[in-house]
């Protein structure tokens, strides 16, 4: 589709909304498949002067009413009949209503020429680390902020072709996969979904210049290429959302070829704060902070920041910053400006930073803080270790311990206590993992990241099996 033909096709979703009486400010929910006309009623509805929201594919319909319920989002738009009957009748109870993709386009053309940089244009829904979804409310300029900062690190012109692998819910489906390229003219490539068995002949069919995944995806996609096999379109890979281990940095690397962009973020700052440019990546760093934005390092729970090449919080401020959160009662992270991301880390003399850990996730055994991040890297040392995730867990004795979940690779064995030795060899003895897990893959969310709150369930139903 040209660009032309998919400006008449938002046009005409435009017209449609303003017709079924959306007005400035109004939310639209999108639950519909990943297309062509999905992605055009999302800014046909913004054009009119609404604040589109994609749901998650295969919610529930009670989770799907209740998010709208919680922030007075009255119309839902939807192309699988059989949910538009399911939830009909429950949208009605506050006035909401359920319409057909196909029936919402109108001829003509309509832009709400009042809308300003402070308006709001998109509402996404995150459970961060309280396991319950919020939404979170950015404007236009919160998206232009995002859009100009990755598009300058990415140097991402009309000669570039997206993979579009990731879901249109999450937020760096829709700012950077789809704001991103269609500012700077590129082609998107949409799949459906991502399938690690036949993702390697999207690359080969579609030739992209650049994919954007998450760890998880990439790790899953290693097994499938060919030994030797290159993409001679794609110039790099981009990689978020999640952490990544230097080993499996490297492997992703040596088995394409092409340098591995990782980069940072919160939908609370929009989608990317900090990303590797093409040019000088840095293994084991997410980047230099994006035009627009400016990152700083605090001591946690003070205003007082620390000391060059010293740890800290990473908060952030600048245009890139949510207007706040709707539908739930939680406290905003954004305190005199800056938003608290609760994750730790440090500047290089260059301006690089790294990840060093995460408030919540330190395990403090007996008095010592470890760090899952630190335990992990030194897992995937082990050349049997594909994957890993440490969590910690209560301990009646240390108070909390180390529980380790790990994937062998293909065609391997792992023995629990040979990775216990692994692990005692290289780091102190308080961080072996108390107890080690192996399975054949990690619990995911529907964004590709590993869950550790499952993982967090099955380490108690596990130490109570051992109790016994």
């Amino acid at each position: 589709m040209s660009y032309e033909e998919f400006g008449q096709l938002v046009d005409a979703y435009a017209a449609g909304f303003a017709r079924a009486g959306v007005a400035r400010g109004d939310f639209v929910g999108l639950a519909t498949t990943k297309s062509v006309h999905a992605i055009a009623a999302f800014f046909g509805a913004m054009q009119a002067g609404g604040c589109p929201c994609f749901m998650e594919a295969r919610i529930s319909v009670d989770e799907l009413v209740t998010r709208m319920g919680a922030v007075g989002m009255r119309m839902l738009v939807c192309d699988d009949p059989a949910l538009m009957v399911s939830t009909a009748s429950a949208l009605t109870t506050f006035g909401a209503s359920v319409v057909a993709l196909d029936a919402v386009q109108a001829i003509g053309s309509f832009i709400d020429s009042t809308l300003t940089g402070d308006d709001r244009a998109l509402l996404l829904f995150t459970s961060g680390s309280t396991g319950r979804p919020k939404g979170v409310l950015l404007s236009h300029a919160n998206l232009l902020c995002n859009a100009h900062g990755v598009a300058a690190h990415t140097q991402v012109t009309a000669a570039d072709r997206l993979l579009h692998v990731m879901p249109l819910h999450h937020t760096n489906g829709v700012n950077n996969q789809l704001i991103v390229p269609l500012l700077c003219g590129a082609q998107i490539v949409l799949i459906e979904r991502f399938r690690a068995d036949d993702i390697v002949d999207c690359l080969r069919r579609f030739e992209p210049t650049y994919v954007t995944g998450v760890p998880t995806m990439y790790s899953r996609m290693l097994p499938k290429l060919a030994a030797g096999e290159r993409f001679p379109s794609l110039r790099f890979l981009r990689c978020g959302s999640a952490p990544i281990t230097t080993s499996l940095h490297e492997e992703i690397e040596a088995a394409f070829g092409v340098p591995l962009l990782v980069s940072y973020g919160l939908s609370e700052a929009t989608c990317t704060s900090t990303m590797n440019p093409p040019s000088g990546r840095r293994i084991g760093s997410i980047g230099t902070v994006l035009d627009g934005q400016e990152l700083a390092l605090f001591k946690p729970g003070t205003d007082e920041r620390v000391a060059d090449g010293m740890e800290g919080e990473i908060r952030i401020r600048g245009a890139a910053l949510m207007l706040g959160y709707i539908g739930a009662e939680v406290a905003s992270p954004v305190v005199d400006g800056w938003l608290r991301s609760g994750d730790l880390g440090c500047f290089d003399d260059a301006g690089f930073v790294t990840i060093t850990g995460r408030i919540k996730d330190v395990i403090i055994r007996g008095g010592e803080n470890l760090s899952p991040g630190l335990i992990e890297s030194y897992l995937q040392t082990h050349p049997s270790v594909r994957e890993c995730c440490v969590i910690g867990t209560a301990d009646a004795d240390l108070g909390e311990v180390p529980v380790a979940f790990v994937v062998a690779k293909e065609g391997d064995a792992i023995e629990a206590v040979a990775l216990q030795e692994h692990v005692l060899h290289g780091l102190s003895r308080v961080y072996v993992p108390a107890h080690i897990h192996v399975l054949s893959a990690l619990p995911t969310g529907s964004m590709g990241k590993v869950d550790r709150n499952a993982l967090k369930r099955m380490a108690n139903v596990a130490t109570d099996v051992l109790a016994d």
